[in-house]
């Protein structure tokens, strides 16, 4: 997909000789994708630092909110399917910016709107945010390095998670009131998410050596959609089904951590999760990005299919450990980490890159993603509509653990199957 050039912004002449070389250009898109989404996770996550037990709904309230704000997420993701897909490459900032502005109103609402009705208030808040990730990925698809950036911008919604959470506790610490908690700490991520996105905009689009390796990126219509669902579908059914259940439990993880951590027998101060995630971000990223090493797109492909696989694999031990005793809280909390975001961020880096570049499809890693996506937080919004039932208990712990079980051996199978599809559809080239 092709992006506008340093050059149609202004003449900055230093700055294009920076971007011209490999390892400016590397440097540059990285800290750009890691910081603007990470700026996201300001607008979107420190709410969940609360616990929102004095609302009208008791110590349910907290999952309604979560759904409500989740229930907007997950709209947004359906709509980027042909919004992210179709979108023009030189609206992307501005649409990033107002899609910000608008969260930020929604939780200024938040905290003026009186309970429950409040609850409102962050289906409009997640409502925008969900187009932000398609936005700022299509600065990055489509070159050689692509897996080192878009690992960049996944360490940003892994650290980001704990940033953000770390960031609503301090605040909570500081007597802001919860109902003004999320607005504030909003505000707190206004002026440097501002910054990162004048730097996107700086990234030159694809040059002709990636455009040979990658295939070139360009909006995909209706027609065009349909085209490559008609020859895909069955794979990408079992990708989007793997990832669909990964999302579920990552979500689940990062929404309720303060309970999670409470039922492990941990007290919950605010850097934890910012400690905790930081190890995560680390094993996962430095994984991830290694597939950049792989120059032939099917062998990375199916690489990155084998490392979703060890990532699941890595659960199971992590839940085995942890019911005989052998795993101290902040470890198994870690693994656990690790387990979910290495599937979870092959799927983001390599999987639907690698796919779109060894077939030599025309479109977007957008549309893929988004299609994953809507199908990862539709899921999400069922176990929250579960959860507020009462059917999974009232405990969270041993629900988060069966559910664990649940995902650990249906997405291992669909990643395997998935697999054994392309294999067959795209068997490797007679030597």
């Amino acid at each position: 997909m092709r992006k506008s050039s340093p050059s149609a912004v202004g003449p900055v002449h230093g700055l294009d000789r920076f971007l011209a070389d490999p390892l400016g250009l590397a440097i540059w898109c990285t800290l750009a994708a890691f910081g603007t989404y990470a700026c996201m996770y300001g607008f979107r996550k420190p709410f969940t630092a609360g616990t929102y037990v004095d609302a009208p709904f008791g110590p349910g309230a907290k999952a309604w909110l979560v759904g409500a704000q989740v229930l907007g997420y997950t709209l947004s993701k359906i709509i980027g399917i042909r919004v992210i897909s179709e979108m023009n490459p030189a609206r992307r900032r501005i649409t990033l910016l107002g899609l910000i502005a608008f969260a930020e109103v929604a939780l200024l609402l938040f905290a003026v709107v009186p309970a429950p009705f409040h609850t409102v208030c962050l289906f409009f808040n997640g409502l925008p945010l969900g187009l932000v990730f398609g936005l700022v990925l299509g600065f990055l698809e489509g070159r050689r390095l692509t897996e080192a950036f878009v690992a960049g911008l996944c360490a940003s919604f892994i650290l980001a998670d704990g940033i953000a959470k770390s960031a609503g506790a301090t605040l909570l610490a500081a007597n802001i009131p919860e109902p003004w908690m999320p607005a504030v700490a909003g505000l707190m991520f206004a002026l440097p998410l501002l910054g990162f996105v004048w730097m996107l905009g700086r990234i030159p689009a694809p040059d002709a050596a990636d455009v040979v390796a990658r295939s070139e990126r360009t909006p995909l219509n209706a027609a065009g959609r349909r085209a490559f669902l008609g020859r895909h579908g069955v794979g990408l059914i079992l990708i989007t089904l793997a990832y669909t259940l990964i999302t579920v439990l990552r979500s689940f993880r990062a929404d309720f951590a303060p309970e999670l951590w409470a039922g492990l027998g941990t007290r919950t101060l605010p850097g934890l999760f910012t400690r905790s995630e930081m190890w995560v971000a680390l094993a996962v990223i430095g994984v991830n990005a290694l597939t950049v090493r792989i120059r032939d797109n099917r062998t990375a492909f199916f690489v990155s299919i084998g490392v979703a696989c060890a990532g699941l694999v890595l659960v199971a031990v992590a839940l085995v450990l942890q019911s005989v005793g052998g795993l101290q809280p902040f470890t198994f909390m870690v693994l656990l980490g690790i387990g979910l975001y290495l599937p979870y961020v092959a799927v983001h880096t390599t999987v639907f890159e690698r796919l779109i570049a060894f077939t030599r499809e025309t479109g977007n890693i957008g549309f893929l993603m988004y299609l994953a996506d809507a199908g990862g937080y539709l899921g999400y919004v069922g176990v929250m509509l579960v959860k507020n039932n009462g059917l999974v208990g009232t405990e969270l712990l041993p629900s988060f653990l069966r559910l664990s079980w649940a995902v650990v051996i249906l997405a291992g199978a669909a990643f395997i199957a998935a697999g054994i599809f392309f294999a067959r559809r795209h068997p490797a080239p007679s030597r």
